[in-house]
């Protein structure tokens, strides 16, 4: 069904519009979460505060298209003969809800700031989320092409890369947990972690719907995953 969802995103169908605004709530998400990244880091410097308010600005823009998005549909589907369109729209749906959270979550990280201002302190946990910022940055650069190419293995590659990130993050957080770090750092740390932990299951939730069939979407366990689109 994802390729024929594809296909009607690449022609003058009233659905092509949505698939351009979804396109559109990817690259805007991905922006929001560098920027929350680089708040939470500690990497903004004295551009902070513009930095803080432009994240607003794109969260804020994530949150309008999902609404422009699911009026399209509704708006779609009122039109006699466009029935057979539900599969799809069902499908979008589920998505832009995906994206909208990727949004909300990046948002969660950069507002960690306020319980911990100070920049994090170097040892094995930062070094151990750091790796975890860098695999979840490059699922997120990746997805907006897999996902408009209907790429199959390279999804499937990334649901995989995906799953060891959450893995990673389950151990961060038990190793922060049973450490001695003071109790700023030590809630920074677990719920940055458990942030990336579900921007990253956000991910997978859109990159699912390349590999999986409507009922599956964003049961992304790789041994059920098709063969076949």
């Amino acid at each position: 069904m994802f390729r024929e969802l594809l296909s009607i995103f690449r022609t003058g169908d009233p659905l092509s519009e949505m698939g351009k605004n979804f396109n559109e709530m990817l690259r805007l998400a991905h922006e929001l979460n560098i920027s929350a990244a680089r708040i939470f880091f500690g990497e903004s410097g004295a551009n902070g505060d513009t930095e803080e308010a432009t994240l607003y600005e794109l969260d804020a823009r994530v949150n309008a298209l999902e609404q422009t998005i699911r009026r399209q549909v509704v708006t779609h589907l009122s039109v006699p003969g466009n029935e057979t369109d539900v599969p799809y729209s069902l499908l979008l749906m589920t998505l832009v809800k995906d994206v909208e959270r990727l949004g909300d979550y990046g948002k969660n990280l950069a507002q960690i700031v306020s319980i911990r201002p100070e920049p994090l302190p170097s040892g094995p946990c930062l070094d151990e989320l750091l790796v975890i910022r860098r695999g979840v940055e490059r699922v997120f650069e990746a997805v907006s092409s897999v996902f408009r190419d209907g790429a199959h293995d390279e999804a499937m590659a990334l649901i995989r890369d995906g799953r060891a990130i959450a893995r990673k993050c389950d151990q961060l957080i038990v190793n922060v947990g049973k450490g001695s770090l003071d109790a700023g750092t030590t809630t920074a740390l677990i719920l940055g972690t458990r942030y990336y932990k579900r921007i990253g299951g956000h991910l997978l939730n859109v990159l699912s719907s390349v590999v999986m069939p409507l009922d599956k979407v964003d049961y992304y366990d790789e041994p059920t995953a098709p063969d076949g689109r």
